[in-house]
């Protein structure tokens, strides 16, 4: 059973933004009775700023944990007035994963610890456990990336990284909203996830609205895609899509494509 069931953005505004943005304009009635769905279309499209409008509704946790007062949600504060939601289970316990977001975060965990080893100086000899001490004493930051996932993020590559929050964040039933979750995943990393979901979703009730670029991440098994388009925003077939026929005619002869760059 999902949580969300249907979608609508009930406004006839066309400008400004964000009403001018094509997943605005084109998000009526959308079902999202599925327990996974893919959001797709091109760069601007406004899968994103839909999926910020819904975080922002529901208030869900996200990377950073200072919630919605950041200047990049104001176009979802407009959105939410406009934004009617059909619930099957009214709980809004889940997550909130933007791309952006991610790396931001490890960027910064990452200066404020060079910050923080530039400021004491050499410590070669003192042990691990208390320069950790030292950095949690100093630095906030790096005491809740301890606190929230175990360990040091930047430990990790940015698909490691990012598994590792996976693992941690997603481990109950919830709604969670991801964006771009390839733009830190290898193509087996990509395997992993979709491994990750299925594996979630046989142990918990929990829904996933996911914007991709993916045709990976979209063959995850019968899930829902609606394509944002400069006509339309509606349910689609994988390999209907332009992310799967242009990546499929360009790995069966590169060549081809590729001669027109010469």
């Amino acid at each position: 059973m999902p949580y969300i069931t249907k979608l609508h953005i009930n406004t006839d505004r066309i400008h400004p933004y964000p009403y001018d943005v094509l997943a605005v304009k084109y998000a009526k009635n959308i079902d999202l009775s599925n327990k996974v769905t893919f959001l797709i279309g091109e760069n601007g499209c406004g899968k994103s700023t839909l999926l910020e409008a819904i975080a922002f509704r529901l208030q869900l946790p996200h990377m950073d944990g200072k919630g919605y007062g950041k200047k990049c949600f104001d176009a979802a504060r407009k959105l939410v007035r406009h934004l009617e939601l059909e619930w099957d289970i009214q709980h809004s316990v889940g997550f909130f994963f933007r791309a952006e977001d991610f790396g931001d975060y490890l960027n910064s965990v990452h200066r404020n610890d060079i910050t923080f080893h530039n400021q004491i100086g050499d410590l070669e000899d003192v042990p691990n456990s208390i320069v950790q001490e030292m950095k949690d004493s100093a630095n906030f930051q790096l005491h809740m990336v301890r606190k929230d996932y175990g360990q040091e993020l930047d430990t990790f590559s940015h698909g490691e990284a990012y598994m590792h929050i996976m693992h941690q964040k997603v481990n109950q039933r919830g709604i969670y909203l991801l964006d771009e979750p390839e733009a830190s995943l290898s193509p087996a990393k990509q395997l992993a996830f979709i491994y990750f979901l299925q594996n979630h979703l046989k142990q918990f009730n929990s829904q996933f609205i996911i914007a991709t670029h993916s045709p990976m991440l979209m063959a995850y098994p019968d899930a829902n895609i609606y394509q944002v388009t400069g006509k339309a925003m509606q349910k689609i077939a994988l390999e209907n899509t332009e992310h799967y026929s242009i990546t499929k005619m360009f790995l069966n002869n590169p060549k081809s494509f590729l001669q027109h760059f010469n």
